[in-house]
């Protein structure tokens, strides 16, 4: 009987340190060590493995290092790697709702991409979107207004991208564009640089400030147009393999979910005070033309016809962006009592009711 005893509790013993085993994951991400936007990724991976020590670790690995960075969704989908972070607009080829997860242009600011995914329901449309392949989303970080174009000619009104090759990501982005006489070009950031610098390309935009600067564009270019009415913010998160996350246990999803909640607010902290930096960089090192308010109106204008186009064009696009107008007419009773005290501006988007209509 005690030998049976010995044995009962050796199995149990055994049983309860497999239940307890540490999951280890690999994740990658879009971005090389060179840019800057991997800061984000790093940032979670770090507080990622502090919250779940002995539960999971991941291994970060660059991007390009495991899979390259166009292959990161299809690599996370099949499983090959349990994690990857990435920008959603890079993936609107396979669905255009995915453009609006990552940027809007002329519409969202940051802390209304903060107020709509914790508040208003954006979370919950990211993961019908993404879990549509596969996969859970976790949003984990925000970048303020995109700089604008990087180009050798001055460009100070509209009628300047007349005839223009400029490196552009985003659905929405590319359609404006051509309808103000551009043409958009579409590359990785990795490949831009080399673009600029040998005039295959006319210009570019690619992030935020201090991202350009981390890319050498200052190197390459004399003009800088601002403000980046293309993308007024942006999304960035984790791509997670739904097999992978479901075997975990729920406080260890939990601690992922706080990990990347916390994440998000130290990304538009960090990246707002390295903006402001490289600003002045570049202030020092090309020239700065900006926009005048007459013309960033006319691109909202355009823009909100550009919206319901693709908007209309979609089911998933059409419930990102009915959500996300809701939201903003929501919040315009509060934001605009409260002005100029309160977080950023209340945009003349589209007509909420027009996408209704052709849903």
């Amino acid at each position: 009987m005690k030998k049976l005893t010995i044995l009962a509790a050796a199995a149990s013993a055994t049983l309860a340190g497999q239940a307890m085993a540490q999951e280890t994951w690999q994740m990658t991400t879009t971005w090389p060590s060179s840019l800057e936007l991997i800061e984000t990724d790093k940032k979670f991976v770090e507080l990622a493995n502090k919250l779940t020590a002995g539960e999971l670790n991941i291994e970060f690995f660059e991007g390009g290092s495991l899979v390259p960075a166009g292959e990161v969704f299809g690599a996370v989908e099949s499983g090959v790697v349990q994690a990857g972070g990435d920008w959603p607009g890079y993936w609107a080829g396979r669905d255009a709702a995915f453009s609006a997860l990552a940027t809007t242009p002329s519409l969202f600011n940051a802390v209304d991409y903060a107020n709509w995914i914790h508040e208003w329901g954006g979370a919950q449309i990211y993961n019908d979107v993404y879990g549509q392949f596969g996969m859970v989303y976790l949003p984990y970080g925000l970048t303020n207004n995109e700089s604008g174009f990087r180009t050798n000619e001055p460009i100070t009104s509209l009628e300047d991208l007349q005839g223009k090759r400029l490196r552009l990501s985003g659905l929405e982005q590319g359609m404006l564009l051509e309808q103000l006489g551009g043409n958009q070009v579409s590359m990785s950031g990795g490949e831009i640089y080399q673009s600029l610098e040998r005039g295959v390309i006319d210009g570019a935009e690619f992030s935020t400030p201090n991202v350009d600067w981390s890319a050498g564009f200052q190197q390459v270019t004399q003009y800088w147009a601002t403000p980046g009415w293309h993308q007024s913010a942006s999304v960035f998160g984790v791509m997670i393999n739904k097999a992978a996350w479901d075997a975990l246990s729920e406080e260890t999803r939990e601690k992922l979910q706080i990990a990347a909640d916390a994440t998000m607010m130290w990304s538009l902290a960090f990246t707002e005070k390295r903006a402001t930096e490289a600003y002045a960089k570049f202030d020092e090192a090309v020239t700065i033309n900006r926009y005048d308010d007459e013309t960033l109106e006319k691109v909202q204008l355009m823009a909100n016809d550009v919206i319901v186009k693709v908007a209309c064009e979609n089911p998933n696009s059409a419930k990102v962006y009915v959500s996300m107008l809701e939201y903003l007419n929501d919040y315009a009773q509060w934001r605009d009592a409260s002005a100029p005290f309160n977080l950023g501006r209340t945009p003349n988007g589209p007509d909420v009711q027009a996408i209704k209509d052709c849903m």
